[in-house]
């Protein structure tokens, strides 16, 4: 009688599910890495806990990259300082998932990069997210290239202004023509801005384009460079200049790009404009430009 009681019993044993291993939680603090030499901080997580990751500065809730957000996790909720974590099931021993996020403040690093990883005896119940402090040297830098961009934005106000176009001749009071459209960027065209509705105007000796322009949600910051204006069978349009209302666009935020021309022999109602920015990576190529 006894041996058939074990015997049931192991059983039963044997039949009930394993239960999630004990660990030790944690609160713990981890540096956001400046530069890609830099090993990524690892985050412990695991069922049936909920991590939150603490920021000392507001998040980008939008810009939020988390692998396998949609299947892996019970619980992903970013706040403005915060984030929250659950995995749905136990990560595997070799399992890595790579979390990134961008800050607001536009300083750097410009965002935060974590990897979720398991661990078999210990979980991070809380992490604080902290940017390593800046060096002398790397503020000093900063501030020169923050100087520097400030000469260049004065003296490109002083040149933009109503003044210098009195001195230079171009403004004049003939036949100033203004057109509304809606501008449309290229077909198949994915680099992460969308423009929206622009004037053109036409004078006698002078002529400009003015279009807003929108950096969506999780994109770098943009800022115009150069720009190249061609009539619909490709013949160019002179440029001037490029300007737009604040330094930079950041994401999510729309400004006003002008665009100081040549006026155009063209007779042709529409044309195409493309707007590169000062690094040279990001082109936005705007079509439906009336001028």
């Amino acid at each position: 009688m006894l041996a058939l009681l074990l015997t049931g019993a192991t059983a039963a044993a044997q039949q009930s599910p394993s239960l999630p291993p004990v660990r030790e939680q944690q609160q713990r603090q981890v540096v956001v890495p400046s530069g890609p030499n830099e090993p990524v901080p690892e985050v412990r997580v695991a069922a049936k806990v909920t991590t939150y990751l603490r920021f000392n500065v507001p998040i980008d809730k939008a810009s939020l990259e988390v692998d396998g957000r949609a299947t892996r996790f019970k619980l992903v909720d970013p706040g403005e300082y915060t984030l929250a974590l659950e995995p749905a099931a136990e990560l595997d021993p070799e399992e890595r998932l790579l979390v990134r996020v961008r800050y607001k403040d536009g300083g750097t690093p410009a965002s935060a990069t974590l990897v979720l990883v398991s661990h078999p005896t210990l979980v991070d119940k809380e992490v604080e997210v902290v940017r390593r402090p800046r060096t002398v040297e790397a503020l000093a830098a900063r501030l020169a290239h923050v100087e520097a961009e400030l000469v260049v934005l004065k003296t490109q106000c002083a040149r933009s202004g109503l003044p210098h176009l009195a001195f230079s001749g171009l403004l004049d009071s003939k036949d100033v023509r203004a057109k509304q459209f809606w501008g449309k960027a290229a077909v198949g065209y994915k680099g992460g801005l969308e423009p929206g509705q622009g004037t053109g105007y036409r004078a006698t000796n002078w002529a400009m384009v003015a279009v807003r322009v929108r950096n969506l949600p999780g994109q770098p910051a943009w800022a115009p460079g150069t720009a190249r204006l061609t009539s619909t069978k490709g013949t160019p349009v002179k440029v001037l200049s490029v300007h737009m209302e604040t330094p930079r666009l950041q994401a999510g935020e729309s400004a006003l790009v002008a665009v100081l021309v040549e006026p155009p022999d063209s007779t042709e109602g529409h044309f195409q404009l493309e707007l590169l920015d000062a690094e040279g990576g990001r082109l936005l190529p705007i079509t439906q430009v009336a001028l």
